[in-house]
């Protein structure tokens, strides 16, 4: 290869992106640690957050929320279920229409799950002033609102 094409290909570390995928997967591994050692997945805390929330929705609306397909959400449903941290009723007048909801061992562990992503969160950035975390998190979501991404991360 010449000195000229070779010399014109950017280095990996001249891209937001390699840094932003450098630093995202290191906050994102360990925040999996930490809840996988509470029995869940980070897509299933997700979820349990937003059940959290708003207790007794849709699976469809769940999905719709979470940007997820709904087999995607059925699966995390069941898993949850089984569990014993989410409870699907069908509904009175028609069996069809299902509804999850928090149990109260789900309901017990949410704040648990939320301190550990409050954590997590303080050590990856405790080194950023207050000003920088919040200019931190309005650029990446201008980023999110100038492309329109909807589905939330879980993995």
């Amino acid at each position: 290869m010449s000195a000229l094409k070779q010399s014109s290909i950017s280095p990996l570390e001249a891209h937001v992106g390699y840094w932003l995928r450098f630093v995202s997967n290191h906050v994102s591994h360990a925040f999996s640690r930490k809840v996988e050692a509470c029995g869940v997945t980070v897509a299933e805390w997700v979820l349990l957050r937003e059940l959290f929330e708003c207790d007794g929705m849709a699976p469809s609306e769940l999905a719709q929320r979470l940007g997820m397909t709904r087999g995607a959400i059925s699966k995390l449903i069941d898993r949850l279920v089984g569990k014993a941290l989410v409870a699907k009723t069908a509904g009175e007048r028609d069996r069809r229409y299902q509804s999850v909801a928090l149990t109260k061992e789900g309901r017990k562990l949410v704040p648990e799950l939320a301190a550990l992503a409050d954590r997590n969160d303080e050590e990856f950035f405790n080194g950023l002033s207050a000003v920088e975390r919040e200019t931190l998190m309005r650029l990446m979501k201008k980023i999110v609102r100038t492309h329109g991404f909807k589905e939330i991360p879980t993995d």
